[in-house]
């Protein structure tokens, strides 16, 4: 089987996948937003103002709950749209938004409840906790939703192992747990009508399903379908390698050039550990191929894999495919490692394209003979470019100069952070339009 092909020209005129997919969720979240008033209205007030608010903060936090778990249940339509990357974003603004909502919730409804009895707002809080039937739950699920606010924040997230920050993270499926509990228990617009229960089940249901079947029965399924292995590790210099791996039916795994996987080799020290790594070859049906950085513990022990060694791999993810593209020719740009998902593309495009790879030596060019060939074979033009940072040789003026048509151009970027936005600065100023440019934020994606 060949590397999947793309439309030799993609129609300008119809409507973008990205586009399409990000309409889709916010009409969801806003219809969810006018059912959850509707309840709220139909189930009455009854109540002074700070409860009242209190109840209706209450409801938007439950939503904002079930949108945020629907973000990060990794549903492969979504993904392939929009992207891990944005998704996550999107995952973490959500987040500060439910922090904020829940916050208001007790207060309000501390505050409310205190003015109607005449207690102080702590003595009332202790009452509720004590005597209210899943008002307790209510307040360790916000005790948990705070520590993992704390630890989500960015000073934090900087200072913290990635697997100490996910466990921590996972915390917050208990805080869900405990918050629908607590709307069970307590929630009179939950069982105000028959309706409105079937509703709160059914938001809360549908996320929870979308979370199980995106983060554990899929990457279950397709690992025991395909089966995968390590059959080769390929040294590309000093500190890169490439790892070849194999399995069954690989030609019907829905892979393309451009996405990455979580990987997770099997061996006794590193089965725990799972590493955002590109494909670096456009899928053929038979083999898979990685090719990463030692830039820590778990990338510098792939050069150590033993051939035959099990794999297991969540994906492929990842929105930096020809899915998106709006113009028959395209520019690739790459800076380090960052090269990998280029080369990968550049092996699946049709039309002309222009690549720059940007590194600091020649001998840091990763691939590049590989590039180099495929360039000639399709008729690309390949520019190495080499040099120290300053200046910059990626900036506007020599965009333009090395390809002046650019506007007329997909344009596609992959490399390091600092890079890929002064990048993406540039090709702004220089007008290119936002629908034409792609590139996905993963540090480690290479």
């Amino acid at each position: 089987m060949t590397a999947v092909e793309s439309p030799p020209a993609p129609p300008t005129a119809r409507r973008r996948p990205k586009a399409v997919a990000r309409t889709g969720l916010y009409g969801l979240l806003a219809a969810n937003a006018v059912v959850v008033a509707v309840f709220f209205v139909q189930a009455g007030f009854g109540a002074n103002a700070l409860v009242v608010l209190g109840r209706l903060t209450g409801l938007y936090a439950a939503l904002l709950m079930a949108f945020q778990l629907l973000l990060v249940a990794r549903l492969p339509w979504l993904d392939r749209r929009i992207g891990m990357d944005r998704l996550t974003l999107w995952h973490r603004w959500t987040g500060f938004g439910l922090l904020w909502t829940l916050l208001g919730h007790a207060v309000f409804i501390t505050f409310g409840y205190a003015e109607m009895s005449s207690m102080d707002p702590v003595n009332q809080l202790v009452d509720l906790a004590e005597t209210v039937e899943g008002v307790l739950r209510a307040v360790v699920a916000l005790a948990l939703i705070l520590v993992v606010g704390a630890v989500s924040a960015r000073r934090a997230r900087r200072r913290l192992a990635y697997e100490t920050w996910h466990f921590i993270h996972l915390y917050t499926y208990v805080a869900v747990v405990l918050a629908f509990t607590h709307q069970v228990a307590v929630g009179s617009t939950f069982t105000a009508s028959a309706a409105a229960t079937a509703y709160w089940y059914g938001l809360w249901g549908a996320a929870l399903t979308a979370v199980f079947a995106g983060r554990l029965v899929l990457p279950l399924w397709r690992n025991r379908r395909h089966r995968f292995r390590v059959t080769a590790v390929v040294p590309e210099n000093d500190n890169v390698v490439s790892v070849h791996i194999t399995g069954r039916d690989l030609d019907r795994l829905p892979a393309r050039a451009g996405q990455f996987f979580l990987w997770r080799f099997l061996t006794k020290d590193r089965w725990w550990q799972a590493n955002p790594f590109s494909l670096s070859a456009a899928p053929d049906g038979r083999t898979l191929r990685l090719t990463a950085k030692a830039a820590g513990d778990g990338s510098a022990a792939l050069r150590h894999l033993r051939p035959g060694t099990r794999v297991f791999a969540e994906g492929p993810y990842g929105a930096f495919t020809t899915l998106h593209r709006t113009r028959p020719d395209a520019l690739l740009i790459a800076g380090g490692v960052g090269v990998t998902p280029i080369r990968a593309l550049l092996e699946e495009l049709h039309g002309h394209a222009v690549v720059l790879y940007r590194v600091s030596t020649e001998t840091d060019a990763v691939l590049h003979g590989e590039l180099r060939e495929l360039a000639l074979a399709k008729g690309a033009d390949l520019h190495l470019i080499t040099g120290p940072p300053v200046p910059d040789r990626l900036a506007p003026g020599e965009l333009s100069r090395l390809v002046p048509d650019l506007t007329d151009r997909d344009v596609y970027v992959c490399g390091p952070p600092g890079m890929t936005t002064a990048v993406l600065r540039g090709l702004r100023e220089l007008g290119v339009p936002k629908r034409q440019i792609h590139y996905e934020r993963f540090s480690l994606a290479g």
